[in-house]
This record gives structure tokens, C-alpha cells and sequence, in this order.
């Protein structure tokens, strides 16, 4: 008899461990985010949080599953969504999802999560680099995600959303190492 390589929501349940599941297969997840990936993802949710605060019905995040179907179940590092209270996990498609991009998650954030997130219609996907103190922003358009750019200092409207909002870069990174200098160099 051979092993079990197709596994569904209901095996997913039961596992102990961090998992997630893409296309019914078992991808484990890295080991313990590093302090600058969970400090950057608390700044984040912060900048986030302040900017939805009048918005009713929205939430910010983190490392919540979203289960898209009975064969996948991911659990990005933040997300914005919206009208989803009362779930035991994510059921709708966010509106904003970030993945803090380490060396260990980058072909999976890169490759396999941006095609999935594309393919489930996010309306925003960001990579975030902390190394680099760096972000990208994919914006979905006629069903393909387009690079609206690389971000270090700037500032950036997420239009279209349940919840319009502003995120400035410079404040998510300010206690990341870069500096002025570092910024021109760009």
C-alpha cells in the first residue's frame, strides 16, 4: 500500500504542527518566524489597524488560516479582510494579503503562493523583504497581478478596497536599519 500524497481540510485538522495545505499536498512551514519578520508584521498590522479604524467590518490579521477549498488551506503572515466575523478561519478572499519573504519561504511566497493569490483574485498581494527593508506590491488587474512597484520610503493608497487606505513604508521600516542615505541609493 502506498503513502497518502493527497490529503483534504479534514486531514488538515488533524495535524499537529504548522501546516498548510496547496492543491491537497502537505507543505510544512518554516521554523519560528526570525524577531525582525514578527516585528515587522506587528508594525504592519499597527500601520494597518490605524488606517480601517472608521471602517466597519474589516480586520487585520495575522497567520490566520484561509481555507479556499477542501484541498488548500494557507495561512499568509497578514491580511485585510472583510465582512468575515463569526468564521473559525479565513472563508473569503481578503482583500490585502502580505507574506514577510525569508530565504526559507521565498520560492513558495514567490512562485506558488503569488500564483495561487492571483488565481483566487486578491486584490492586493505584498512581499515583503526585511533584509532588504523592502516591499512589493501586486495589484489585481482583468484577473493578472501587475507590479505597481518596489517600496522602501514611499507611500502607498490601496484604492477600490471595502476600506480605502494609506501605507507609508517609511514609518513600517523606520526601526529596520534603513537610512537616509540608504534610501537615495535606490
Amino acid at each position: 500500500m502506498g503513502a497518502i500524497d493527497y490529503y483534504t481540510y479534514n486531514d488538515y485538522a488533524q495535524w499537529k504542527g504548522d501546516w498548510e495545505l496547496i492543491g491537497g499536498e502537505a507543505v510544512a512551514i518554516s521554523p519560528s518566524p526570525t524577531v525582525t519578520h514578527q516585528a515587522i508584521a506587528a508594525q504592519l498590522i499597527f500601520e494597518m489597524l490605524k488606517e480601517i479604524d472608521e471602517c466597519e467590518g474589516c480586520m487585520v490579521l495575522a497567520e490566520e488560516d484561509w481555507k479556499i477549498d477542501e484541498a488548500t488551506v494557507v495561512r499568509p503572515d497578514v491580511v485585510l479582510t472583510c465582512n468575515e466575523k463569526g468564521q473559525e478561519h479565513l472563508t473569503k478572499t481578503p482583500e490585502i494579503v502580505v507574506e514577510i519573504v525569508s530565504r526559507q519561504s521565498a520560492r513558495k511566497d514567490e512562485q506558488i503562493k503569488f500564483a495561487l493569490y492571483e488565481a483566487e483574485n486578491v486584490p492586493y498581494y505584498i512581499l515583503i523583504y526585511p533584509s532588504e527593508t523592502k516591499a512589493k506590491i501586486y495589484r489585481l488587474i482583468d484577473g493578472r497581478f501587475s507590479k505597481e512597484g518596489d517600496f522602501f520610503d514611499e507611500e502607498y493608497r490601496f484604492e477600490g478596497l471595502t476600506c480605502n487606505a494609506t501605507l507609508s513604508f517609511a514609518r513600517l521600516f523606520r526601526n529596520f536599519g534603513r537610512t537616509e542615505s540608504k534610501i537615495r541609493s535606490y
